[in-house]
């Protein structure tokens, strides 16, 4: 796709119903829609939408499972030019409190219940004014600017204190009162670079902030993920990223329509009821975290099924054994991204030899420009040096939101990530770690990446991340945490020996702790989450009994204060 005039949401789904019709878009549990009835239901909506208000710039928060029902929500606040806020269905009260508020969201579509989680029922009890509205609009002092919230309900019945909240059935009641050529208008001076979306990150350190992105960035990402990822009509993707995250909106659901395949979802992960689908629905692509895989592929049921039309899958995952791969031909790890780029930056085709989606992060997109800086004083750097990661280009977001720009982006408009790399002379990325999360013991301060980075080379090595674990009397210690390749057996004193080699001595890790790839938290970017690192390393010393420069780490008491 390429007219750059058509990388906003509503021109992408015209540009995909007008393509596949009739298809199959999406499949969830209890509905499915084709990519016409999408977009029929999208502008019901956006009309809907209209008519309570919502005008180009609104912000609209959508708290949805994934389900058909979100991609309606996206794509039809997005045809009006609102800028949409996904929420976490996994958010806690205070959480959706501070979004709903720090987003600024006029506008909110919730579902009910997802699960155990009574959305409606909670907001209400925290925030009374929003069932004494009736047809007016609020006023929460907790909640300023909200104005409408509409309910989505699939099999419960509402309690009497929450009638006066509409459901979203009525923004669909209420499109006639806009006409066509009404919203046709409206959709025509939506641009490219009108802001589209806030995003709220789940990175690895920080708390959450609010990623600004505008409308060219889902579409191009969509359009990218498709070619990406070699997909066509003619394939089934099975997904449980989540639509609330970059990957879910941009991978799933982007790739998946911008290629005319189907897309199966469900709402709750369970590995058989995943397992059932994938089979009935003959999936010949599988999107699931790596602890999502392993349940599937350890499942009593899972040897008794027929996956076989499974072809586009994580080799090194347990589930493509599963599915009889015998050759590593097809993955998606060759690339580099976040939340800030809306997903990748850099990447290979799924399709490249797994050498290179193994050992490097692909190169850079088209339209995206990828510097390694010195950290300390900015200087770029040359092939080959190791420094921070710097990205600027078409899918990098606006900024975050109610955060001034300067404090973002440095002068040549680049976002330096924290992330730590280098660029060989072909323009391969090579991703090596964080460089944030430094490491405090004995009054000297360790760079985990500068471990890392000695042990970028072993081949035995999947993953090699340095934490810092708290000690009574250093502040902390450093805990090398490994994952071994396949078929690799690596020993603690020899990795300790092989770093006390090549740094000085206090760098070099007081244990050495193995874990398995699923034990590892990732983001939705699949990066490795520090925090959940440091406390399963922790652990590991505590059940151990372990004892470090005479600081016995107990399994009940932990560690003194």
């Amino acid at each position: 796709m390429a007219d750059a005039s058509r990388y906003t949401i509503g021109r992408f789904l015209d540009d995909i119903a007008a393509r596949y019709g009739e298809r199959d878009a999406i499949c969830g549990e209890a509905s499915s829609l084709s990519y016409a009835e999408l977009r029929q239901q999208a502008r019901s909506l956006a009309k809907g939408l209209v008519h309570a208000g919502v005008t180009k710039g609104s912000h609209v928060a959508i708290l949805l499972g994934s389900r058909p029902e979100w991609a309606v929500a996206y794509f039809g606040a997005s045809l009006v030019g609102a800028v949409v806020v996904p929420i976490n269905t996994f958010a806690t009260p205070r959480e959706l409190d501070y979004i709903l508020r720090h987003s600024d969201a006029s506008t909110l579509i919730l579902q009910t219940k997802v699960v155990s989680n009574r959305f409606l029922d909670d907001l209400v009890e925290r925030h009374p004014e929003v069932a004494r509205t009736g047809d007016g609009f609020i006023t929460c002092e907790a909640l300023p600017h909200l104005r409408r919230v509409y309910a989505f309900e699939s099999d419960e019945t509402r309690a009497d204190n929450q009638r006066s909240v509409p459901s979203w059935q009525r923004l669909f009641d209420s499109a006639s009162d806009v006409s066509d050529t009404m919203l046709d208008a409206i959709v025509d001076e939506v641009a490219p670079t009108d802001d589209a979306m806030i995003v709220y990150t789940s990175g690895t350190t920080a708390m959450p902030k609010g990623v600004v992105h505008l409308q060219r960035a889902p579409v191009i990402q969509a359009w990218c993920w498709a070619g990406q990822m070699g997909l066509s009509p003619e394939d089934v993707v099975y997904s449980t990223y989540p639509f609330f995250w970059t990957a879910g909106i941009a991978m799933a659901l982007g790739g998946s329509l911008a290629s005319g395949a189907r897309l199966v979802i469900d709402e709750i992960f369970h590995p058989e009821q995943a397992l059932a689908r994938i089979e009935a629905e003959r999936a010949t692509v599988v999107q699931a975290w790596p602890h999502q895989e392993t349940a599937m592929a350890d499942h009593p049921s899972a040897r008794t099924r027929d996956l076989s039309s499974v072809h586009k899958i994580e080799f090194v995952r347990a589930l493509s054994k599963i599915v009889g791969l015998e050759k590593d031909e097809w993955g998606t790890h060759g690339s580099y991204g976040m939340s800030e780029t809306f997903t990748i930056c850099s990447s290979v085709p799924a399709s490249s030899p797994a050498d290179i989606r193994e050992k490097t992060s692909g190169r850079p997109l088209p339209g995206m420009t990828i510097r390694i800086v010195d950290p300390e004083s900015g200087r770029v750097l040359g092939a080959g040096e190791k420094g921070e990661i710097a990205v600027k280009g078409l899918t990098l977001m606006r900024g975050y939101h109610k955060v001034d720009p300067e404090n973002v982006f440095d002068e040549d408009g680049y976002f330096h990530s924290q992330d730590g790399g280098s660029l060989d002379e072909d323009g391969y990325l090579y991703w090596s770690g964080r460089l944030s999360n430094l490491i405090k013991t004995g009054g000297a301060n360790v760079s985990p990446i500068e471990i890392e980075s000695v042990l970028a080379d072993r081949a035995d090595l999947r993953v090699a991340m340095a934490v810092g674990v708290p000690h009574q009397t250093l502040g902390e210690v450093v805990v090398l945490c490994v994952v071994p390749a396949a078929k690799s057996d690596p020993q603690e004193a020899e990795l300790r020996e092989y770093l006390r080699e090549r740094m000085a001595a206090f760098k070099v890790p007081k244990r050495v702790l193995f874990f398995s790839a699923a034990e590892l938290s990732l983001t939705a970017n699949q990066k490795i989450q520090v925090e959940p690192l440091r406390a399963a390393a922790e652990e590991r010393l505590c059940t151990e009994r372990a004892v470090i420069d005479g600081v016995l780490y107990e399994p009940k008491e932990g560690l003194a204060d």
